[in-house]
């Protein structure tokens, strides 16, 4: 357990951010690599600035991580390689990382680079946190969601391994690495940080009216998480020998950084007699911030009351007012309304539009008051201001407008007084003294990339229209496994009969295995149990003994939804299975699973068709033979949360702004928010066994299962009947 003075780490999204942390307090700042970290910036610091930032940290003694946490398409593998080469030169003093892919390079190639874990890798119980020790990753970021007695816990039963904490800022509703909402909405995956937020729009549920038609009932934001402001908890998290603590926010102003940074240097550096007054100023220094509404997170209950305020918008800044109409003066759009707190010209301004939710960030340029213009406003006073024309059109519905920052800081002018120049210049030098061995690495790793004509080819061939005789199952190209939580899926006479019966590993199911054994006989080699991708701490023993018991009843093969869940089977002979959750989508991320223990495995449910047909290639150019898997059909769990709000309405539609309506569900202590149809691509098997995909998964979890959908499902797996399109993820569609 590690003892020492723990860290505070900020956020730097830009330069003017990186000066106000360090003249905050930070210890620490994280940075995002260009190109390629979970929050995709408009404008991404290059390499020459984050040099500097790393020589000027060094020089005042303090520390800069490099966040390169997106997960990495095929394509993106030689770019990631050169930039990591370079990134080495500049001897950062950690890299955060999610993609296996990522850790397997590092590993083989970059041995100098220093490892850390993002939260996207989903560290929640101690067998997480030692098996990503084990990978080489030196410090372990926790999952958001823990309490205080769960990360004191994890910390006692992993020695000397730092672990990391969020302490301050946004919350997802989702746990964070299994948040699949916006890349289903479109194919801008949060996992590659570019995630558009669904969660902080208004959402409606539908009732069934007494003729049997939907009926609309008043909604509200019941995913939008108010932000965790961690003062409380510091020393309960510090006696748990937690090593660092972070606060969230790259994408945030340096106004925020600044007042965040200063509240947590305030209540870090305090003595215990003047604790009160400490933790008095740290709250109004986060007032000032202009952040959400703050709640304590998780850390007090695994059921936080004050997580959700559902008639709340959750916008981060400062409510100004609303307006509900907007004038064409001369070529200018103007909105007026009584301000609630001051406004000044400069101030960054954003408005929220309902019910849509769109949103509209702007810095003001001109403001009124009693139609006079003036440089500053007041709490009370009616106001009017220009507004972008993008905002100017409201239908049905009104505006709500926050302040999310001050005026332009005078930290944008320090530029200067980092190096920046003369490591543009020894960047250039390190790109001509590495270019050989960079060359040597992509060749080695991205055969499938470089073998561009062969590629090209396969690309027009796959695709083609197949000769369809009469449909038949016998017809169906690729093994298929029947992912089901129901006992009934297998006792019953299917109209079809599955190559492997794929079984939840959920308490219900698995007291039922001797049932399952007994009915199935000799067949019974063709179950596979599905681990979920999260057990938490206390469940860790039960999920053990589970085990054991399934292997001793001669159940051998298991598919993991956690990488870290080999830790549960290191004794055991039984084949292992990656889950889509496991987020493989280049090579080297499948090299790693080989090399850890796996023998077959799924690659990402997002992928679009030219990412997966990338991702064969490179994998079977590199000579593998790791069986490859794809779910083709079913409703994935966009949202998986451990929160369960008190006025959901499970099992019933709840409408989106755009009318897309969605399932929640309860389940073993989490709920889950799923689409209310399936997605399929059923209709391209024969496109996928071209790829050479080896298997494919058909999920009807969560589903009914009488003899009209298995009937239904049995045209479709044939590709007949007259059933209407479903949607087919990002397949056809461009991941983000």
């Amino acid at each position: 357990m590690t003892m020492s003075k723990p860290e505070l780490l900020a956020p730097v999204g830009n330069i003017e951010n990186f000066f106000a942390a360090i003249e905050a307090g930070a210890d620490a700042v994280y940075v995002g690599a260009p190109g390629f970290n979970a929050r995709n910036l408009a404008r991404d610091l290059s390499l020459e600035e984050i040099g500097a930032m790393i020589e000027y940290c060094h020089a005042e003694e303090r520390k800069l991580y490099i966040a390169a946490n997106s997960l990495i398409l095929e394509d993106e593998l030689a770019p990631v390689i050169k930039n990591l080469a370079l990134i080495q030169e500049l001897e950062p003093d950690g890299l955060i990382v999610q993609d296996l892919g990522i850790i397997n390079l590092v590993n083989h190639y970059f041995p100098r680079l220093r490892l850390r874990s993002s939260t996207l890798m989903t560290a929640h119980n101690s067998d997480s946190v030692r098996f990503l020790a084990g990978l080489g990753i030196e410090n372990v970021v926790l999952s958001r969601e823990l309490t205080l007695k769960e990360i004191a816990a994890i910390s006692a039963r992993c020695g000397d391994i730092q672990l990391e904490v969020f302490v301050h800022g946004a919350m997802c509703f989702s746990y964070s690495g299994l948040c699949l909402f916006s890349s289903y909405l479109g194919g801008k995956s949060g996992l590659r940080g570019k995630c558009v937020q669904p969660c902080r729009r208004a959402y409606t549920p539908l009732t069934k009216s007494k003729k049997g038609s939907g009926k609309k009932r008043s909604g509200g934001y019941i995913f939008s998480m108010n932000d965790l402001c961690g003062f409380e908890a510091l020393p309960q998290l510090r006696d748990a020998g937690v090593s660092s603590f972070k606060i969230e926010g790259r994408l945030r102003s340096a106004h925020y950084v600044k007042h965040i940074v200063q509240a947590y240097r305030t209540v870090l550096d305090c003595s215990e007699e003047n604790r009160e007054n400490a933790l008095a100023e740290a709250s109004l220094l986060a007032d000032q911030a202009m952040s959400r509404k703050v709640t304590s997170g998780y850390f007090f209950s695994p059921q936080p009351a004050q997580a959700i305020t559902p008639y709340h918008s959750g916008n981060m800044g400062t409510h100004l007012g609303r307006f509900s109409a907007v004038k064409l003066v001369g070529n200018e759009h103007v909105c007026r309304f009584t301000l609630k707190a001051d406004l000044a010209v400069g101030d960054r301004i954003r408005l929220h539009m309902e019910p849509s939710g769109e949103r509209v960030a702007f810095r003001l340029k001109k403001l009124f008051v009693a139609g006079e213009e003036q440089s500053q406003a007041h709490g009370g006073q009616k106001v009017s201001l220009t507004i972008p024309h993008k905002a100017a059109e409201i239908t049905g519905g009104h505006v709500e407008v926050y302040k999310v920052d001050g005026g332009v800081s005078r930290n944008a002018g320090k530029k200067s007084r980092l190096a920046i120049n003369s490591f543009r210049e020894k960047l250039s030098s390190f790109t001509k003294q590495l270019s050989g061995e960079v060359e040597a690495v992509c060749l080695d790793v991205c055969r499938g990339v470089f073998e561009k004509e062969n590629r090209e080819l396969e690309k027009r061939r796959i695709g083609k229209k197949q000769k369809v005789g009469k449909p038949s199952l016998r017809d169906i190209p690729l093994d298929w496994w029947l992912k089901t939580d129901s006992i009934k899926s297998v006792q019953v006479q299917l109209p079809f009969s599955p190559d492997r019966f794929l079984l939840s590993f959920e308490k219900q199911l698995v007291s039922q295995a001797g049932v399952i054994k007994r009915y199935l006989g000799r067949n019974v080699r063709k179950v596979i149990w599905a681990l979920p991708p999260l057990i938490m701490e206390n469940d860790l023993a039960r999920c053990r003994k589970q085990i054991k018991l399934l292997v001793r009843s001669g159940y051998r093969d298991f598919q993991l939804g956690h990488v870290s869940q080999v830790e549960l089977f290191s004794d055991r002979k039984v084949r292992l299975f990656a889950d889509y959750t496991m987020n493989l989508m280049n090579n080297r991320a499948l090299n790693m699973a080989r090399e850890i223990g796996f023998e077959g495995g799924q690659l990402s449910i997002e992928m679009d068709k030219e990412a997966l047909l990338d991702t064969v290639a490179g994998h079977r150019a590199q000579g593998g033979k790791f069986p490859l898997g794809l779910t083709v059909y079913g409703a994935p769990a966009l949202y998986t949360s451990r929160l369960l709000p008190s006025g959901f309405q499970y099992e019933k539609p709840v409408i989106s702004p755009r009318q897309e309506p969605f399932i929640v569900r309860k389940k073993e202590g989490f709920i889950q928010t799923f689409p209310q149809k399936p997605f399929s691509l059923l209709p391209w098997l024969n496109e996928l066994k071209e790829m050479r995909f080896d298997y494919v998964v058909v999920d009807i979890t969560g589903g009914k299962t009488g003899k009209r959908e298995l009937l239904e499902l049995k045209e479709r797996l044939m590709n007949s009947g007259k059933y209407g399109k479903l949607s087919t993820f990002n397949y056809f569609g461009k991941l983000g």
